[in-house]
């Protein structure tokens, strides 16, 4: 199966309006840039999108917040980001903000076939609120479900063209977990090769999970920085 499209463009050209996206990354590193500016461009709206964070003002899933493309926001942190809190102070915005561990053991237990899974961050707080919990050796755990996700965008530093993905140090964060809990995978590369070529002992991601692939361009790598409070 030819797994290669051209571009960001081609990549996401059946997302639908309402669609459930996950999206890699974790701050600013290792985020799907072109499939996001393409889904701007696309104007595809009342998305619910799942990630770690929802990016800053000008940049990553903030994109689509600004363009109001965002219909419900599932993640663990989202400190960076003014529109993002307008939106929400105001009920724009829904927002399910989850343990940063939970939101990965959801994405896994897609990936695994796992309908849920149980555990004990949240017990006790607003994260316990109308779910079940059940004991296990003395102690509470709660049942948190597996995301169903009909699409899961992640980005890599190199790629085959079977879909089998490396990716490069601390950018490897929730890319390869979302990518096993998509219904349709889309990968964007930094450096897309033949088939054959990726050392089978670096492969973090497996091809069978990857349903498109592309070598992306123009990636601006941000990096975080530091913000203190201006002095009076």
């Amino acid at each position: 199966m030819n797994k290669v499209v051209s571009n960001a463009d081609e990549a996401i050209k059946d997302i639908h309006d309402g669609a459930v996206i996950m999206l890699g990354g974790f701050g600013l590193c290792g985020i799907p840039e072109n499939c996001i500016s393409a889904l701007v461009k696309k104007g595809t709206k009342n998305l619910t999108c799942i990630s770690n964070n929802a990016g800053v003002d000008d940049f990553g899933i903030g994109l689509m917040l600004q363009t109001r493309q965002v219909k419900k926001m599932i993640s663990s942190y989202v400190g960076e980001n003014a529109e993002f809190e307008r939106q929400l102070l105001s009920g724009e915005l829904e927002v399910e903000l989850i343990p940063q561990g939970t939101l990965a053991t959801r994405c896994m237990a897609a990936g695994y076939g796992m309908p849920a899974v149980f555990t004990p961050a949240g017990v006790g707080t607003e994260v316990a609120e109308g779910k079940e919990t059940r004991v296990f050796n003395g102690k509470t755990y709660l049942l948190e479900h597996a995301f169903d996700a009909d699409f899961a965008i992640v980005k890599a530093w190199k790629g085959d063209t079977h879909g089998n993905l490396i990716f490069k140090e601390t950018a490897r964060n929730f890319n390869p977990m979302m990518a096993m809990a998509g219904k349709i995978t889309i990968a964007e590369v930094e450096e897309l090769v033949p088939a054959g070529q990726l050392d089978p002992n670096q492969i973090h991601t497996p091809g069978i999970y990857v349903h498109r692939i592309f070598q992306g361009n123009n990636y601006e790598k941000r990096i975080e920085q530091k913000t203190v409070r201006k002095k009076a």
